[in-house]
């Protein structure tokens, strides 16, 4: 997916990049959770699929549209008390994650074949697949849990357009060798 890195004074302009809308294309299994919401954690619950159809999912899918309360997943990186979530997560202390509100612009279904669901969202600031999934999972009177992702734009910037990692890391040396 897409990565903007910043070197040397551009590392000032960080921020600028955090703001701006995002574009994912994210994998769900629908059918099952799991305790990170993705696939760091092992399934902990199965839940029936058999009744989840195209005009459910399409129905379901628009309540997520616009402005919406998200609780982050128990392992973020969000902070509680100066510490990491999903440190206390990982020692097994009990997480309270506090709500956020979201903006969700648009989400359009990519593939749907039970029990996997490709989905293209694009959204603001702040907002978590994961909790994406697993809020959809429960929309559909079912389970869900993230099983792939891949941010495809940042602002104006499109994956499509950006480097792979080896050309980046060629461009690092040259001018590396440049400075010496």
């Amino acid at each position: 997916g897409l990565v903007i890195i910043c070197t040397g004074r551009a590392t000032k302009t960080i921020d600028s990049f955090q703001d701006l809308e995002k574009e994912y294309v994210a994998e769900i299994t629908l059918g099952a959770t799991t305790p990170s919401f993705d696939l760091e954690t092992e399934i902990d619950e199965k839940f029936p699929t058999d009744h989840i159809d195209r005009e459910m999912l399409d129905l379901a899918l628009k309540s997520f549209i616009g402005d919406i309360p998200q609780v982050p997943p128990i392992y973020s990186a969000k902070q509680i008390d100066g510490k990491r979530a999903y440190d206390l997560a990982r020692q097994g202390e009990q997480v309270k994650m506090r709500t956020n509100i979201v903006s969700i612009y648009e989400i359009e279904i990519v593939e749907f074949d039970i029990p996997k669901l490709i989905l293209r969202v694009r959204c603001g600031k702040g907002t978590y697949m994961r909790s994406l999934a697993t809020d959809l999972g429960v929309s559909l009177k079912s389970g869900a849990h993230l099983s792939g992702l891949r941010r495809t734009k940042i602002g104006d910037y499109h994956v499509n357009d950006a480097e792979n990692i080896a050309e980046f890391v060629k461009k690092l040396k040259q001018i590396k060798k440049l400075l010496i």
